[in-house]
């Protein structure tokens, strides 16, 4: 299968594209705005411990305390504890750390109020986002990942992947781990690691302690709440569990993370290096690559399938909900059963695509088209259970019921990813009440001309829709942009928007600026 990656950057967020046959896959967002995300580390402190729910709130920095149960603590958390009280500047970090008894263990059945005290400083991890009313999820057994293996401090246990099916090199894998592993570590062996040599998995394992070590360097200084450490960008993050010989393109149109881009995959995957293209092109990069056109139609409340057909997702704050219909489908010579058979499994293959399209978790309610036959309703649930086994999320599938519901639990670690894909209305922009449109070159001009003579700018660009962008430089030697350069002697180029309603700009000077009134 053909992958390739798009990224657009802008100022506020990285949009990250996945495409598999040139068809949107997932959709990542990467807010520029220092939000809480799956894999920092912080230390943080204890701000309420609950014994009725054997659970305690963390203070963490954000607006919402987080949660951590007593199970999620680990059994090696009395040497994180032990760690965090002892750390001080008058220590060598590395030799403390190494010399930290690991253990005993924490109870299985204890109580959090053994544990934790409000005030108590906690090191944590969140594995959930803050969703809806809740807080973050964390817990207390840190986890570092790599793209080979993940670094597990204060551990003393080597766990291969059992998606590595040859024994030997399960062993092989374990003898080279442990002889270069150090004291108080442990790791897990991804499936990315089969048939490395020792020197790429020592590389990495250094990199790994050396991250895990600059945090803790915080610690002795830092008052809690402070971020330690965070995971690699969702960029690097997503090049890391995805990348495979089956990229094609990674393309970028930001030369900084052109090169951030370029340097992981150079550290990761040497070979794969030249599959990373910087996009100068002058249309939008999600344009060339249809994605806009693609979310467009990906993420609205009725997504057509084939032939007529569509599926209606509908969210709720307990569970997602989604409605196959056949719509105008119809087919000569072929029984109610048969068409409802093929129409459920073309909804089959949309709903795999949407849920990791929009990252969907928690409960999602399917409701198909009600069959007859046993035999179709069992080849339903072994297509819908085919197609999500790609489904990197932790996911279930139960076969359907007597009321032709399928129900899937998929893991929730981030909120939902919704766009809405409705738009104002061109004319009015949503008001009901438009300008007439036939003036909007004279209130161009206006402008203009206040921005040469009053703020002495005589370089511009200026952003519109696409169909002012035509009218304005309708002619050759005539268009209205060049009778406007030659009288006001300036400097006048447009850009195109698609996000832009009809009668909408943006006047900005020559570097991209955008010019205040």
């Amino acid at each position: 299968m053909e992958k390739d990656l798009v990224i657009d950057v802008n100022s506020t967020e990285i949009s990250i594209a996945l495409l598999e046959n040139h068809k949107l896959a997932e959709l990542n967002k990467e807010q520029n705005n220092g939000s809480f995300s799956v894999g920092d580390v912080y230390i943080g402190k204890v701000k309420k411990v609950m014994p009725a729910l054997n659970a305690a709130f963390v203070d963490i920095g954000d607006d919402k305390d987080a949660f951590i149960h007593y199970l999620d603590l680990g059994l090696n958390f009395r040497a994180f504890d032990y760690f965090v009280k002892q750390v001080n500047p008058n220590r060598d970090l590395r030799t403390f750390y190494s010399n930290v008894m690991i253990g005993p263990i924490l109870e299985k059945e204890g109580k959090i109020a053994d544990v934790l005290e409000p005030g108590q400083p906690i090191v944590v991890q969140i594995v959930k986002e803050p969703i809806s009313t809740k807080g973050s999820r964390l817990t207390a057994e840190i986890s570092i990942a790599g793209r080979n293996i993940v670094l597990l401090p204060f551990a003393d246990k080597v766990n291969v992947s059992q998606k590595i099916s040859s024994k030997e090199e399960k062993r092989r894998l374990e003898r080279l781990v442990y002889s270069i592993l150090p004291k108080n570590y442990g790791v897990i062996i991804r499936t990315a690691a089969e048939g490395k040599k020792a020197a790429v998995l020592d590389a990495e394992l250094k990199m790994l302690i050396r991250k895990w070590e600059e945090g803790c360097a915080k610690i002795v200084n830092s008052k809690p709440p402070q971020l330690l450490f965070t995971e690699n960008s969702r960029t690097t993050t997503i090049l890391r569990d995805l990348l495979s010989d089956s990229f094609s393109n990674i393309h970028v149109n930001d030369e900084a993370v052109y090169r951030e881009v370029t340097d992981y995959i150079s550290t990761i995957a040497p070979e794969q290096e030249k599959i990373v293209k910087l996009y100068s092109g002058g249309v939008p990069i999600f344009d060339h690559f249809d994605v806009t056109r693609q979310i467009k139609g990906s993420f609205g409340r009725v997504v057509p399938i084939k032939q007529g057909a569509y599926i209606v997702i509908e969210h709720t704050e307990a569970l997602h909900v989604v409605d196959v219909n056949s719509g105008i489908r119809a087919k000569n010579g072929v029984d109610q059963e048969q068409n409802s058979f093929e129409v459920n499994l073309h909804a089959a293959d949309e709903i795999a695509r949407q849920l990791r399209l929009r990252d969907m978790g928690g409960i999602i309610i399917v409701d198909f088209i009600d069959m007859e036959s046993n035999e179709n309703k069992a080849k339903l649930f072994k297509h819908m259970q085919t197609l999500l086994a790609s489904d990197r999320a932790k996911h279930n599938v139960l076969p359907l019921t007597r009321f032709g519901l399928m129900q899937i639990t998929r893991q929730r670690v981030r909120p939902a990813t919704e766009i809405k894909v409705n738009e104002k209305c061109p004319m009015c922009n949503g008001t009901g009440e438009i300008s007439s449109s036939i003036l909007i070159d004279e209130t161009l001009e206006r402008q203009l001309a206040y921005y040469v003579k009053e703020k002495n700018i005589n370089s511009f660009i200026l952003e519109v829709n696409p169909i002012l962008d035509g009218y304005l430089n309708r002619g050759l030697f005539t268009s209205i942009r060049r009778k406007w350069c030659k009288k006001y002697g300036c400097k006048i180029k447009t850009k195109v928007n698609t996000e832009f309603t009809l009668l909408q700009s943006l006047w900005c000077m020559s570097n991209g600026d955008r010019i205040d009134e």
